[in-house]
């Protein structure tokens, strides 16, 4: 294959294009569907959170299986290229107004990402030999992509949206992902991946059931699956039972795996099972992002420049900025021999995560008499949260290949990404706390709960009642804020205090 001056294959240049694109159509979409929901389909809190929550989870799960059948049957290239006109269907659906296309599109993006999202970064690393030294760099490079792509698209889709209509700018995501799907077009065109990505087991692809070929009913399939999707989106309060029996499914698997390895990759594995949880306690708290941060941007922060939707943009623009400073940081940590462990990172991420939450929370206390809080508080959290997702999310993705059994290295991949899934189920549980007006016994504001809650955001729910509609939203926003941002601080400080002991199950590996 023919390189560019510098090294790196050409394909990686037209999968960062691709991949650039279709995140700008897939947060393009994500920065409006909580809003979409609350202000033009009009639903409550509580439903548009459920709905959102079970998008968010469904659509880290589908990989699992997307991954899988690229990997067995049709290759990479076919898969991106299922996933992509899927994708693109789905956000084109979504310009029209009605309950069932509605669920429809989700659904059509939720299994075309389980096709798009994992292939196309395993069509990259595939372009590079195993030891290559400029694999990180590649993938590193490919990473701004999808940034660049996720900063984008809620300031262009927003704005579109705020302008012109609601479907305006899911359109211009479905035109994000056709974009994408053109590159990835040129660059097959240009035979840029040369012999990478293509049909991994042609005679299983081609053999027939009931005259038709397995490489076209996995396309049907994919088609068939979407009803039974959009009925678990509709009816999310379901989804605690597919959560269960993914549960079980996983368990059950590591359990013969534990049974079949070596006393040190025992050990390793505890340790995968460590991270997916600490993980799955970040994301849940992280991904208030999308939902409940949104609307509280929307209704409680004085912002300036920005749309409640375009405010979604901060996460990935700050993340660009701070990429290559990071880079630079562990590599004279490294040269130092100061670098933290992994175990460390991931407590030092979480500590951030909590103080970007109490930050959120602690924005009550500049409330102005309508109930609005400075734009500052929330730019500052969205910063110290992201810097604990630097310290936390690459650092995983990098740590479960080597902490795999080798046998057995694509499924602990699909298990951290199971933290995604975990995280946005009860990101949802989260958000719903946020909720003003149902008639459940809120558990945060009450008991020392409440108390600590009250210390953070000098709100009380004494005399909540006669408060105004928007001070009652505010005080559910923060106090939700400042409990799950302690509750991220202390399970950070109790990860610095196994970090040595969970080191040393690592046997070996930093």
């Amino acid at each position: 294959m023919s390189q560019l001056k510098w090294g790196h294959p050409k394909g990686l240049f037209y999968l960062f294009f691709a991949e650039l694109w279709e995140r700008f159509s897939f947060y393009g979409m994500r920065a409006l569907l909580i809003l979409y929901m609350t202000k033009h389909l009009l639903y409550s809190d509580d439903m548009s959170f459920g709905v959102y929550a079970t998008y968010g989870s469904l659509v880290y799960a589908t990989p699992l299986i997307g991954g899988m059948l690229a990997d067995r049957i049709i290759g990479y290239r076919r898969a991106i290229i299922l996933g992509g006109i899927l994708m693109a269907v789905g956000h084109f659906l979504l310009a029209i107004d009605h309950p069932i296309f509605f669920y429809g599109a989700l659904a059509i993006i939720i299994v075309g990402n389980g096709f798009f999202k994992p292939n196309i970064s395993s069509l990259l690393g595939s372009l590079y030999e195993k030891n290559d030294v400029k694999r990180d760099s590649g993938f590193t490079i490919f990473y701004m992509g999808i940034n660049i792509g996720g900063w984008l698209a809620p300031l262009l889709c927003a704005l579109l949206a705020e302008k012109f209509g609601w479907h305006y700018g899911f359109g211009l995501a479905g035109i994000g992902m056709l974009t994408g799907l053109f590159f990835f077009y040129r660059g097959q065109a240009g035979n840029v991946f040369g012999d990478k990505g293509l049909v991994a087991n042609e005679e299983l692809n081609e053999e027939r059931f009931a005259g038709i070929t397995i490489g076209k009913w996995i396309v049907i399939l994919s088609v068939l699956a979407v009803p039974l999707i959009a009925l678990l989106v509709r009816f999310h309060e379901y989804e605690s039972y597919l959560i269960w029996l993914i549960t079980l499914g996983v368990l059950a698997i590591l359990i013969h795996i534990f049974k079949s390895v070596s006393k040190k990759e025992k050990s390793r594995l505890i340790v995968v099972v460590y991270f997916t949880a600490l993980a799955t306690l970040f994301w849940a708290v992280f991904e208030q992002a999308g939902s409940s941060l949104t609307l509280f941007a929307d209704r409680n922060v004085d912002l300036v420049g920005f749309t409640a939707a375009q405010t979604n943009s901060f996460n990935s623009g700050f993340i660009i900025l701070l990429a290559i400073p990071f880079s630079w940081l562990w590599t004279y940590l490294s040269r130092i021999k100061r670098n933290p462990s992994s175990p460390m990172k991931f407590a030092i991420g979480l500590i951030l995560l909590g103080f970007g939450f109490l930050t959120f929370g602690l924005s009550a206390r500049s409330a102005d008499d309508l109930a609005q809080t400075s734009m500052l508080y929330l730019v500052a959290g969205y910063l110290i949260y992201t810097i604990g997702e630097m310290f936390l999310s690459p650092i995983g993705l990098a740590k479960m290949t080597q902490l795999s059994p080798q046998k057995f290295v694509a499924f602990i991949m699909g298990v951290w990404f199971l933290s995604n899934f975990y995280g946005h189920f009860f990101a949802g549980k989260i958000a719903k706390f946020t909720s003003v007006g149902n008639d459940e016994e809120n558990p945060l504001t009450s008991g020392f709960i409440g108390a600590w809650a009250e210390t953070i955001t000098g709100l009380s729910s004494d005399g909540l009642s006669s408060m105004s509609d928007a001070f009652q939203q505010l005080y559910a926003y923060v106090t939700v804020y400042a409990v799950f941002g302690t509750l991220a601080l202390w399970v950070g400080l109790i990860a610095i205090l196994l970090a040595p002991f969970i080191r040393k199950m690592m046997h070996g590996i930093k």
